[in-house]
C-alpha cells in the first residue's frame, strides 16, 4: 500500500476532507450541477476532518455518515469539541437523504453556503488539533 493510500494516516483522512470541500466549493460554478450533490460534499469534508481527528487521538470509530456519532466518539476520548464544531451535525441530513431526487426538499443558496461555512470550519479545527500538535 502506497503510504497516501494509508487509512491510518490522519494526514490522509485530511487531505481527502480538503478534497471533497474543493469539489464543494468549485461544483457551484459548473453548470448543471446540484446544490444537494455540492452539500453532500460538504458534508464528506467535514466527516472525513472529523475522522482523521478520532484517528490522531486513537479513537476507534464506527463506520458511519453521522457526524453526531463521530463528535459523540471524539467526546469519549475527552477531545475538547467547540460548539461552533457540533453544529457541524447538522450536515448529516446530506450525507443521504438530500441525494436523491423527491426525497427531501430542494436545497437553497444559503443553505448550499453555511454547509460549506461549517466543512470549512470542522476543516480548520481537524487541522489546528491534528497539525497543531507537532
Amino acid at each position: 500500500m502506497k503510504s497516501e493510500e494509508d487509512p491510518s494516516s490522519p494526514s490522509i483522512w485530511l487531505a481527502r476532507a480538503r478534497s471533497n470541500l474543493i469539489l464543494a466549493q468549485a461544483g457551484k460554478r459548473i453548470r448543471g450541477v446540484f446544490l444537494e450533490d455540492l452539500c453532500f460534499d460538504a458534508q464528506q469534508a467535514a466527516e472525513k476532518a472529523l475522522k482523521a481527528v478520532c484517528i490522531f487521538h486513537g479513537l476507534d470509530f464506527i463506520r458511519t455518515h453521522s457526524l453526531s456519532s463521530l463528535i459523540a466518539c471524539l467526546d469519549g476520548g475527552n477531545i475538547d469539541i467547540p460548539d461552533h464544531i457540533r453544529e457541524a451535525a447538522v450536515l448529516t441530513q446530506y450525507a443521504v437523504r438530500t441525494r436523491y431526487p423527491g426525497v427531501a426538499e430542494p436545497v437553497g443558496i444559503e443553505e448550499y453556503q453555511q454547509a460549506l461555512l461549517i466543512a470549512n470550519r470542522v476543516i480548520n479545527w481537524a487541522e489546528k488539533e491534528i497539525e497543531g500538535s507537532f
